[in-house]
């Protein structure tokens, strides 16, 4: 069970009238005693005592964290295997942090045989986009015994991830939560405490050698299948509550490949919060998360301890091209009020109903944005080239990794930063304009849902099909006056949909193994970066 702590890291408060070198409590306790003694006739006394107060406790911190990033073994499923941990430990450590803080992390790759990179996913990093990590877009990647640190203000509540952005790394461990606590949060008061649940597929092989027979003539299309499923990186995990306390509990899914349902016994969740925005509650017994999507809900505890209750997460079978025998593509939690009381059984559901998403609305209450200044159509697609190797592609072109970095050769192409084949044909890149409004279609021909990821914003979701509906017919109506918002989306097997955003934060957004895009800023706007 993961709860807020924090891991390796130093936390140095900006201290607020800390003239005298006082502790930042007897800095305040000074502090009031001046302004009783200045303004004690004052009817502003008791203003300037709260104002004081919360100045001095509200104040952003630097969080600074030293990574080594090295080669652990671990059995999370009862499998051994090399893992990529942290510090020589895994799971790896969450990042908790409040609005306003600063992260540091200082990265020192021990791996020795493989370069990295750190993403922290769904974090916009606007203003700082070499903080961003994809490998080949926004930096070089961190070689074998090399270091880098990564420096970037936190400005976004919610829940979010971090991650290798490195040739497909991160299935192999490196990968943790972020978490960004709000003192503004709108549903603070209706919750008592918070839970982190994790939930991910798990390969016994080492990505290298996955990604080398997937990159073969002789793979018929089929993505490897995974050899098992998690909570929290291990399996029958307990999640402790105690009898009418409420939680409110962060949801991520950090798989690489599988999307899960997931399902509490007996215990509705409301949805209060998807990808870092806050929504209007709304209540379920089940939800869908694709990789990289995240919720938080509120879960109400029982009464009483009269018995614990299981919750089941489960892969989505038809993200498969067939499922190999013994692979068991559920995994169980429970939630325990009574370690002295008997396990229950696993959770049996016929058919699971999950809430869709396109029904959420942010509390924000944020309309639609305008009429588009441009439009892109992208279709998803996985085919075999010339070389009879099988590769995903936008609109056929598969994307190749750079080897200058794309943010480089933007801030050194002057003028020419608007041409896309500056950036090379198989970079596939679109060029927006900043603050203009852009619409993007997708659609997905194949037989899997797949799930798509713009860094640096979040989409409005305008309409979504559901699947074989077809190639988008160009429906341009209709869509929702408050559009569903989030930083990952899913669209259907063979469906499309229409999502829309505004470019206002001038960077590189890159094609990973989320099929993220990219607009590029305009050159009057590089400095921004």
């Amino acid at each position: 069970m993961l709860k807020r702590a924090r891991s390796s890291v130093t936390r140095t408060p900006y201290q607020l009238f800390n003239e005298e070198g006082l502790h930042l409590a007897q800095c305040v306790s000074y502090w009031v005693k001046r302004l009783t003694l200045a303004c004690y006739q004052s009817a502003m006394f008791k203003l300037l005592i709260l104002f004081a107060i919360s100045q001095a406790f509200s104040a952003a911190a630097t969080v600074i964290f030293n990574w080594d990033i090295t080669w652990v073994s671990a059995s999370p499923d009862g499998v051994s295997r090399p893992v990529i941990g942290i510090n020589g430990a895994w799971p790896c450590p969450a990042i908790d942090v409040n609005v306003g803080d600063r992260v540091v992390i200082h990265v020192n790759n021990k791996l020795g045989n493989e370069s990295t990179s750190l993403h922290f996913h769904g974090l916009f990093q606007q203003g700082a986009v070499t903080m961003d990590g994809p490998s080949g877009v926004t930096q070089c990647p961190i070689p074998p015994g090399g270091t880098f640190t990564y420096d970037f203000k936190i400005n976004q509540p919610g829940t979010y991830w971090y991650h290798s952005h490195n040739k497909g790394q991160y299935p192999d461990g490196l990968r943790g939560p972020i978490l960004v606590h709000d003192p503004r949060d709108p549903h603070k008061g209706e919750y008592d405490e918070e839970l982190v649940l994790t939930l991910s597929d798990w390969y016994h092989e080492q990505m290298p050698t996955l990604l080398q027979h997937y990159l073969s003539a002789a793979n018929e299309r089929a993505e490897p299948v995974p050899d098992s499923a998690l909570l929290n990186d291990a399996q029958n995990i307990k999640l402790h509550v105690t009898p009418g306390r409420t939680y409110l509990v962060r949801i991520i899914n950090m798989g690489a490949f599988g999307a899960s349902f997931l399902h509490f016994d007996d215990h509705p969740m409301t949805i209060v919060e998807i990808d870092g925005i806050y929504t209007k509650p709304k209540t379920t017994d089940t939800i869908y998360l694709t990789s990289a999507q995240r919720y938080s809900v509120l879960i109400h505890a029982k009464p009483d301890a009269s018995k614990n209750y299981a919750f089941i997460a489960s892969m989505d079978e038809a993200m498969f091209d067939s499922v190999p025998p013994g692979v068991n593509l559920n995994v169980t939690g429970f939630l325990v009020y009574d370690d002295w009381k008997a396990l229950p059984g696993p959770v049996v559901v016929d058919h699971f109903k999950p809430i869709d998403d396109f029904g959420l609305e942010p509390l924000d209450g944020q309309k639609m944005l305008g009429t588009p200044d441009t439009s892109i159509t992208l279709e998803l697609n996985f085919a075999a080239g010339a070389d009879g190797i099988n590769r995903a592609s936008f609109n056929n072109i598969t994307y190749i990794s750079q080897k200058v970095p794309t943010l480089y050769t933007a801030l050194s192409a002057g003028n020419l930063a608007l041409d896309p084949l500056v950036y090379g044909i198989n970079s596939n890149p679109f060029v927006i304009r900043h603050n203009q409004i852009v619409d993007i279609i997708a659609n997905n021909p194949g037989p899997g849902n797949h799930p798509l990821h713009l860094h640096g914003h979040t989409v409005q979701v305008l309409e979504r099909s559901p699947a074989d509906a077809g190639l988008y017919p160009g429906v341009t109506s209709g869509f929702p006056d408050v559009p569903m918002r989030r930083d990952t989306v899913m669209v259907h097997a063979g469906g499309w949909l229409v999502l829309r955003f505004k470019a206002d934060n001038p960077d590189m957004f890159n094609p990973s193994n989320l099929l993220a895009i990219k607009p590029l800023p305009h050159p009057e706007n590089k400095t921004k970066n």
